[in-house]
C-alpha cells in the first residue's frame, strides 16, 4: 500500500507523543513493504533528510506560530497528497483533520483515516479561540474520516456517546528495554536509582508543578535519601511562561534539575537509571512517556486520571489528580520500600511486552487500513 501520514511535525521524533507514535508505526509498515510517505516540517526534521529508515520525508513550509503553524503545514501537505495516488492518508490528531474533507471530496479511491490522539482543547497553552477550534476538530475527526482510531478506552467511549461514531481502538505503544549504560549520568551528576524522573513538554496540563511541590515538601522534611534528585526532562511548547515559573518554584533547590530536551542515548539512560518515573497531569491521551518508563522497568506513580490508570492497572501507583499531600506520600512510600518499587517495575515492563507493542500496534493498523 502506498501510505501519508499527515499532521505530525516530522521524524525521527525528538520529542511529542504524536511524533514517536508515527515514527514506530511508519517505520514498521516501510519495513513490511509499504511505500510509506511521512510529511515533515523543516525545522523539526534536518531538511537534507529525505528518507529514515525506509520512511520517505516529505518536506512542507509552515508559517511557524503557535496557532498556525500546524494547520499550514497541514493544509500545504494534504494539497500535494492529492497527487500522490496514495491508498491510505492519515491524519494525526484533531486540529489537522479539520482538513480531511479535501482528499475526501477529491479523491475517490483513497481513505482517510484520522487518528484522536487526545482531547486538546483541554491543554491550558491554547487561547479561546483555538480551545473552539480543537473543539470542532474532534467533531470532524469523529465524522468526516471513512475510519477514526483513538488511543485509549476513555476516548473511545468519549467518542461514542458525545458524536455516536464507533471508532477503532489502537494504542500508543512502547519496546521493552534492556539495561543501556549508564556513562553519560557523570555528565549530569547523577547516579543510578538516586533520582525521580518526569519526562515531557512544560505545559500546565502536565502538572509539573505538582511534583516540583511534592519533592520540596520531602526535602523540607528530611524525608528523601542524601543528595537524591528531581530529574526534568522537556522544552515549553510555546509556554515558556511556565517553564519559567517552574524554574522559579525551584530556586534553592539544587536537587531538582532542569535537562531540557534530551533523545537518544542521553534520554534512554535517564529512563534507564532512575528510581521511579512520576506521570502528574491533569489530561492525557495515552501517554508515551509512562509507557517508554514502563518498558524500561520502572516503578510509576501517576495521576488518577483515565488514560493513566488504563495504563498502568496495578503495576504502579496512583495518587489523587492535583492533590500535591497524597503525590508527596505516594513518593515518600516508594522512596522507603525499594523492593516493592523493583517489582512494581517488573510488572509495567511485562505489562507493556504483553499489551503495548509497536510491533502488534503497528500491524493493526495495517489491518484496519486493509478493511476499508
Amino acid at each position: 500500500m502506498r501510505i501519508a501520514f499527515i499532521g505530525q511535525k516530522g521524524i525521527p521524533a525528538l520529542s511529542g507523543g504524536v511524533e514517536k507514535h508515527v515514527e514506530n508505526v511508519a517505520v514498521r509498515m516501510a519495513q513490511e513493504g509499504h511505500d510509506v510517505s511521512v510529511y515533515v516540517r523543516s525545522y523539526y526534521t534536518d531538511p537534507s533528510l529525505k528518507e529514515y529508515k525506509g520512511v520517505k520525508l516529505l518536506h512542507m513550509p509552515s508559517i511557524r506560530t503557535k496557532n498556525l503553524d500546524a494547520i499550514t503545514h497541514t493544509f500545504l501537505s494534504t494539497l500535494h497528497a492529492l497527487f500522490g495516488r496514495y491508498d491510505v492518508i492519515h491524519y494525526q490528531s484533531v486540529g489537522p483533520t479539520t482538513l480531511s474533507f479535501i482528499p475526501m471530496l477529491l479523491t475517490r479511491k483513497t481513505k482517510v483515516i484520522s487518528t484522536f490522539h487526545c482531547r486538546d482543547h483541554f491543554h491550558k497553552k491554547w487561547g479561546w479561540f483555538a480551545k473552539m477550534y480543537l473543539k470542532f476538530g474532534e467533531y470532524v475527526s469523529c465524522t468526516i474520516p471513512h475510519k477514526t482510531i483513538v488511543v485509549s478506552k476513555g476516548l473511545q467511549g468519549y467518542a461514542l456517546q458525545k458524536y455516536g461514531c464507533e471508532v477503532a481502538l489502537i494504542p500508543n505503544g512502547a519496546d521493552v528495554q534492556t539495561h543501556v549504560g549508564s556513562d553519560v549520568l557523570n555528565r549530569f551528576g547523577l547516579k543510578e536509582n538516586r533520582y525521580i524522573l518526569s519526562v515531557g513538554r512544560l505545559v500546565k496540563h502536565k502538572g509539573v508543578h505538582y511534583l516540583i511541590n511534592a519533592f520540596g515538601q520531602l526535602e523540607d522534611t528530611n524525608k528523601l535519601p542524601n543528595n537524591f534528585k528531581l530529574v526534568i526532562v522537556g522544552k515549553n511548547a510555546e509556554t515558556p511562561e511556565y517553564e519559567e515559573y517552574l524554574k522559579m518554584m525551584s530556586t534553592g533547590r539544587e536537587n531538582v534539575m532542569f535537562l531540557g530536551e534530551r533523545t537518544g542515548r542521553e534520554l534512554r539512560q535517564l529512563f534507564a537509571n532512575a528510581y521511579l518515573f512520576v506521570q502528574p497531569s491533569e489530561s492525557e491521551g495515552m501517554s508515551i512517556a509512562l509507557l517508554e518508563a514502563m518498558g524500561y522497568g520502572l516503578a510509576t506513580v501517576v495521576s488518577d486520571i483515565d488514560p493513566n490508570v488504563e495504563v498502568i492497572a496495578d503495576a504502579g501507583v496512583i495518587f489523587e489528580n492535583k492533590n500535591v499531600d497524597d503525590l508527596r506520600d505516594k513518593l515518600a512510600y516508594l522512596l522507603n520500600r525499594p523492593e516493592e518499587a523493583a517489582a512494581l517495575g517488573a510488572q509495567a515492563q511485562q505489562r507493556v511486552a504483553d499489551n503495548y507493542s509497536w510491533d502488534a500496534i503497528a500491524q493493526q493498523t495495517v489491518s484496519l487500513y486493509r478493511s476499508l
